[in-house]
């Protein structure tokens, strides 16, 4: 990128984007934060610990654990540390080094300063697990089925004990004035469907605090009802052992005729695909609310629309194996991440999930996607089966966002969860079916879920080229459109009712700006809700999915906003170009 392309991209972020001031820096507790180092700081990875307590000014009851540590394709190592609080893992405090040739260049994340707590626990974990089975209030719980948690390698949660910063005491400046010790417990229940990690207080039972590992369930993604239970059936994983595979040719639903990498198994081919990482594997719920290990076949591996575009939508699994084989492809060649967890975890998919069902989902194990309540014409119920590419890449997407930033589901951090994965639907279907022109891409690459969306007069779940034309969704942070996001703009309690303070609407802003990033804004001027000119040349779709992914692996936490995003993306376009 030129010069003149960079200062192109800091004035998108500090007008069209957010209509911001300022690049600021400042450390707020509780805040993430970005520190660039001046050359003349020698800082050496190896006194990580000594740095961190040096920057931050605490003493001698903090510690940092390192978690990890990685080297990108540009030459930088970042090394990530856990926060402790006198010995206690502090929940969401996690800081990164970033060094070039063992030199410091910055450090970013998320740090909470805190006076006193009372660190041991009232409640055992088992009486605390208690608390938190009574106040989810399902009728099951997937550890209930042993079959079913050995399928999706989840069991009864013990408890984890942690500091947590409670958001809503956040003072004018930004500081945290209140942290409770809790028990942390992943809770799957299974009728109705939710799974998140709910902590409870380890003094006084109360719930504290919910984030959503299901991300698309309920009426905000456009469900038509609730799922109610999971079963497992592992008779056709226990058969003989899969043999060779093979590239067979499959009409899909919505990409027309494509290569796929099947496998065979007892004479057939199955849609079993062990090239691409640990695997990437399709199965088939046969319309129930479970995960069973059956197959989807064929004889020939020449997968053709005469045998599978039925009233049964077979075809619709044949875009769910393509679109995850693609979608791994993806971030392999672009962003040389090794499927979603960047050590090749098994991309597990089922098709025919529920019966009718509007909805398609990652629930923090394998993906689900349900065949829709439409038979495929505009005005017959809602949605076609929710197997396009954009669905398939967004939801493995929100997988992506775990295994780096892992933004917590609610306020302006969810929005920018949902906003991410919207850019990797778009930057997908591009990689996938592009158009040739890498800065300005088809119009429809921009409507997320367009060719699934039956309903009356509606073009797609969201736009990002145009938020406010489709969902009115809005386009510029805290403009027309945008949902209140904190407890200072008068949504409370995150929950499920109020979209866990408007993830899917508020990330309208998110698309809009790696639209403008992408194609630009037509060499014309223009001005967002808040009165601020702008005009912007975009950079083309590698350039700004490269800059959006290291903003998300590198520089954002668990509860980032939209500021520090802007500050994230601007230190990404730095640091590659």
């Amino acid at each position: 990128m030129r010069k003149k392309g960079l200062h192109h991209f800091m004035l998108l972020f500090s007008i069209a984007f957010f209509a911001l001031t300022g690049y600021s820096q400042e450390n707020k507790d509780g805040h993430s934060r970005l520190v660039v180092f001046e050359k003349q700081k020698s800082y050496k990875l190896q006194d990580a610990n000594n740095i961190l307590k040096k920057e931050l000014s605490v003493g001698s009851q903090y510690n940092f654990v390192k978690e990890g540590s990685e080297k990108d394709i540009i030459g930088f190592t970042h090394d990530k540390y856990q926060q402790y609080y006198k010995g206690v893992k502090v929940e969401f405090a996690t800081y990164k080094l970033h060094a070039k040739n063992g030199t410091l260049r910055s450090m970013s994340g998320e740090f909470y300063r805190i006076k006193e707590i009372n660190s041991t626990p009232v409640l055992s974990k088992e009486q605390g697990l208690s608390m938190a089975v009574a106040h989810m209030g399902a009728d099951a719980y997937l550890w209930e089925n042993a079959e079913a948690s050995a399928q999706l390698g989840y069991s009864k949660p013990e408890g984890e004990l942690v500091i947590l910063p409670d958001f809503d005491s956040q003072n004018e400046q930004g500081k945290i004035r209140q942290f409770n010790l809790a028990y942390k417990y992943d809770i799957y229940a299974t009728e109705p469907i939710s799974r998140g990690e709910l902590y409870i207080d380890a003094h006084t039972g109360e719930a504290l605090f919910y984030n959503a590992i299901i991300k698309h369930v309920g009426e905000h993604s456009h469900s038509s009802k609730h799922l109610k239970t999971i079963n497992a059936n592992n008779d056709i994983a226990k058969s003989k052992k899969p043999s060779a595979l093979a590239v067979g040719s499959a009409a899909t639903r919505y990409s027309g005729n494509r290569n796929i990498t099947t496998r065979q198994i007892n004479g057939n081919y199955a849609l079993r695909d062990n090239t691409r990482g640990n695997g990437v594997d399709t199965y088939n719920s046969g319309s129930t609310e479970s995960y069973p290990s059956t197959n989807f076949t064929d004889a020939d591996n020449n997968w053709t629309a005469a045998e599978f575009d039925n009233a049964a939508k077979d075809n619709a699994a044949l875009d769910v194996h393509w679109g995850a084989q693609k979608t791994y492809d993806y971030w392999t060649q672009v962003h040389n991440r090794n499927s979603y967890d960047g050590n090749g975890a098994v991309i597990k998919s089922y098709a025919h999930y529920g019966s009718n069902m509007d909805n398609a989902f990652w629930n923090g194990s394998v993906m689900s996607y349900g065949d829709g309540s439409s038979n495929g014409n505009e005005g017959n119920g809602n949605f076609d089966a929710l197997t396009s590419i954009d669905v398939a890449a967004h939801e493995i997407g929100h997988a992506v966002t775990t295994s780096t930033a892992n933004l917590a589901y609610q306020r302006e951090s969810g929005a920018l969860n949902e906003g991410f994965s919207d850019i990797w639907g778009a930057a997908v279907e591009h990689f996938a079916k592009g158009n040739g022109n890498d800065a300005a891409p088809s119009a429809e690459i921009w409507l997320m879920g367009d060719e699934i969306d039956r309903r009356n007069n509606s073009a797609a779940l969201r736009s990002m080229s145009d938020p406010k034309s489709v969902g009115s969704d809005p386009d510029t942070y805290r403009g027309t459109n945008w949902v209140a996001a904190t407890s200072g703009e008068g949504c409370g309690t995150p929950t499920r009712d109020n979209d866990y303070c408007g993830v899917h609407t508020n990330s309208g802003v998110l698309n809009y700006w790696f639209y403008l990033t992408t194609v630009g804004s037509a060499g014309t001027d223009q001005v967002n809700d808040n009165g601020d000119a702008f005009s912007v040349s975009g950079i083309g779709m590698d350039k700004a999915a490269k800059i959006a992914f290291r903003t998300l692996s590198q520089y954002l936490n668990a509860n980032s906003t939209f500021a520090n995003a802007r500050t994230g993306a601007i230190q990404s376009a730095k640091d590659l170009y």
